[in-house]
């Protein structure tokens, strides 16, 4: 029998009180009658049936049928991104369900449902039998031996388990909620919580599970299948094999045959639908966290509970998250990342596996993340290479540039370009490419020269705190390895991706930094906002200061190291990086051992921004990052992937200029008075600091980068000697 509210006037429906609940028929005395010659038989066990069925409470329901799945989605707002679930469930209104899931439900599992009290006399003569091991419990191959009420209260209320006391109780149960529910109640609990395979419980997440379609526009073929896979879910998914498929047919049909009984459906309709089931799609692989999306999941997962949800809310609330993700900027990211790293491995699959890049691209107006590559899949490795800080080599040069020129510098004052000694030092600091003499602090930013930078830290007043507060005013993290010694601009000090590319976005922002960002807001499943992300900035960074560091930086992209990114065809400021350490190597020759001093390159690093968005790319090799790159400049395959990308995340954008510099000359004197004076309030995400630093080994200068002379794609070809294994 169809659902009698669908037309009620041909319909045998039940008399119903004025709330839709069912007058206690004749059929509730003769259960009583039955539970009390079970007690008797001392199937139940002791005490009076007819007491217990008048005192018995629906208990609290078990909590995971409770629950509902949380979305996440990309910056659009309809791009699925991934889900936190305790199970895979969207509960949806009686009236959203199909009629024909309705019916066919029925058909497949219950067929007097619409007439019964909530249990089945035939069914609990077959449960008894099954309890003693004479006859199958729960199913037969016509029908199910519990009906929908009783199933739902076991699912909803009770354990799983097979014994007397857990049966009667469901009897009980059933027969109480038979008469405290209605029938439609009872059906739409039931259909968002029972299980349906592949994960999926309730009818909605069924739809999606098998046919990759909402619920509501099930065809009839659909709705029969999903219903037919019911009866025994892990058995008769068609996906598993030829064997489940006919076996799923043949219940197909039964409960076609079921529908025709029921006047749910006419013979026609049958006939036309009968002899094969409906096409499902070719079944997705599970990989709620599997490939790169795993690092964004999580990362979205940890901004939530910072921001006050909490494990319940988040994998059981059924919310809509909302990212800062861009879908088709990621799968840029994804692939540039990938290709690069290959490439840097000469090709070899198995090499590039020792290879890690790290990707963080941020929307300099907002602070959102759009991209993010943290590594090649999250369930083999959860170290995310773009949060977790690694030395920044000479993209940490940046910082002194803005701390002299918020002291009072200008870019056309004078440096020491030449190898010398620093005050207080016994180790002189050189410069892989010699001696440049005096030049501008310009120049020395241009062509990165170590001597200059260091010179510059040393000649402002307690020069390393001050660029240490310049670097956190822009938006690094205070908690980060910071060399405070006056070869700071160096880059001996530790930072992500993440936090490079959103405190560069200060400068990019005219001095306005942001908070790093994942989730841009969070709906509840009724649709209300519960958070939104603060994307209004602070004033950090002098704009004048940040003006002029955007200035010097576009001349590293048109004349310095960093001269390829120019071919993005857009406005450009941007740094490249390369730390390399000295390292005693003992070779023994004959009866001869000769030690020497070799450096070895450690981490390689490109960050560039235009005026929408600033993105950090950083290559190293090892388990921790801390194995030897061999001859890698930052200006090579860093700056391939962070071309590969921006092209596509700059495609149509408008080609907006910088502000032009400002018009401090070389004759201004040093103040040495800072202009900034509020304090960085931006912290990006990261995650813990890897426990083993980069290197226990003295530092030495980086290899200057290829200028505009050079070629660095012909410079950055790894050696296929240099195998070192991860530490």
């Amino acid at each position: 029998m169809a659902d009698p509210k669908r037309s009620a006037g041909t319909r045998n429906a039940p008399k119903t009180t004025r709330k839709g609940r069912r007058k206690r028929p004749l059929v509730v005395r003769i259960l009583l009658w039955m539970l009390a010659t079970l007690l008797t038989l001392g199937v139940i066990g002791s005490g009076v049936v007819a007491y217990a069925y008048m005192t018995v409470k629906l208990p609290d329901p078990n909590s995971d049928f409770s629950t509902n799945t949380t979305f996440v989605y990309y910056n659009d707002g309809k791009t699925k991104l991934g889900s936190f679930q305790v199970q895979n469930r969207q509960s949806i209104d009686y009236e959203e369900m199909p009629q024909h899931v309705k019916d066919a439900v029925v058909a497949a599992e219950n067929r007097t449902f619409w007439t019964d009290p909530g249990i089945s006399a035939t069914g609990l003569f077959r449960a008894a039998l099954g309890l003693v091991g004479l006859a199958p419990a729960d199913v037969t191959a016509s029908g199910g031996g519990s009906t929908i009420t009783q199933q739902y209260i076991k699912i909803m209320y009770l354990s799983q388990e097979r014994t007397f006391s857990r049966k009667a109780k469901e009897l009980l149960l059933a027969a109480k909620m038979g008469q405290q529910l209605s029938k439609q109640e009872l059906l739409e609990g039931y259909l968002n919580t029972v299980y349906f395979g592949r994960g999926a419980y309730g009818i909605e997440a069924a739809s999606q599970a098998y046919f990759n379609i909402p619920a509501s526009k099930l065809s009839l073929a659909q709705s029969v299948a999903l219903a037919a896979i019911l009866n025994a879910p892990g058995n008769l998914d068609p996906a598993a094999g030829k064997q489940q498929a006919a076996d799923l047919l043949e219940r197909y049909q039964y409960t076609l045959n079921g529908m025709v009984e029921m006047n749910a459906i006419t013979a026609a309709e049958k006939a036309e639908i009968y002899d094969k089931l409906p096409k499902f799609p070719k079944q997705a692989k599970d990989s709620a966290f599997g490939g790169p999306k795993g690092f964004l999941l999580a990362m979205v997962k940890k901004e939530l509970l910072a921001n006050g949800f909490t494990e319940e809310q988040i994998s059981g609330g059924g919310l809509k998250v909302v990212t800062t993700f861009d879908s088709t900027l990621q799968d840029a990211a994804v692939k540039s990342v990938q290709q690069q790293t290959l490439a840097a491995a000469a090709g070899s699959k198995k090499a590039a596996k020792q290879l890690h890049m790290g990707l963080a691209s941020v929307d300099n107006a907002t602070g959102g993340v759009v991209a993010l590559y943290g590594g090649p899949d999250f369930l083999q490795s959860q170290w995310n290479w773009a949060t977790n800080p690694r030395p920044t080599g000479s993209t940490f040069k940046t910082y002194a540039l803005a701390t002299a020129l918020d002291n009072g510098w200008t870019l056309s004052d004078k440096l020491n370009g030449s190898s010398f000694i620093p005050k207080g030092d016994s180790k002189p600091v050189t410069n892989a490419d010699g001696n440049h003499g005096t030049v501008t602090l310009q120049n020395a930013t241009t062509h990165s020269i170590n001597s200059a930078f260091v010179d510059l830290v040393q000649q402002i007043p307690d020069g390393p705190a001050k660029v240490q507060e310049m670097a956190e005013a822009a938006g690094l993290p205070a908690e980060g390895h910071w060399d405070l010694s006056n070869r700071i601009a160096l880059g001996n000090t530790e930072v992500s991706p993440l936090n490079q590319a959103n405190a560069y976005a200060t400068f990019a922002n005219g001095g306005v930094a942001h908070t790093a960002h994942v989730v841009s807001n969070v709906e509840d499943s009724s649709g209300a906002t519960r958070y939104e992300a603060d994307t209004e900035g602070t004033l950090t960074v002098a704009a004048d200061t940040a003006t002029d560091v955007t200035y010097a930086l576009t001349k590293v992209t048109q004349d310095g190291t960093g001269y390829r990114a120019a071919q993005l065809g857009y406005p450009v400021a941007g740094k490249t990086g390369t730390v390399g350490y000295p390292v005693t190597v003992k070779k023994k020759v004959g009866n001869s051992t000769y030690t020497y001093t070799e450096r070895q390159t450690k981490a390689v690093w490109f960050v560039g921004y235009t005026r929408q968005i600033s993105t950090a790319v950083v290559l190293v090799k090892g388990k921790q990052g801390t194995s030897d790159l061999g001859r890698m400049y930052g200006s090579g395959y860093p700056l391939s992937a962070w071309l590969g990308y921006m092209t596509t995340a700059m495609d149509g954008m408008e080609k907006l200029s910088f502000d032009p510099p400002t018009s401090r000359t070389s004759t201004q004197k040093p103040t040495n008075k800072p202009k900034h004076t509020a304090t960085a309030t931006a912290t990006a995400t990261s995650t813990p600091t890897p426990t083993e630093t980069a290197t226990t080994e003295p530092t030495t200068e980086p290899t200057t980068e290829p200028t505009a002379t050079s070629d660095p794609t012909k410079t950055t070809s790894p050696n296929p000697s240099v195998t070192a294994k991860a530490p």
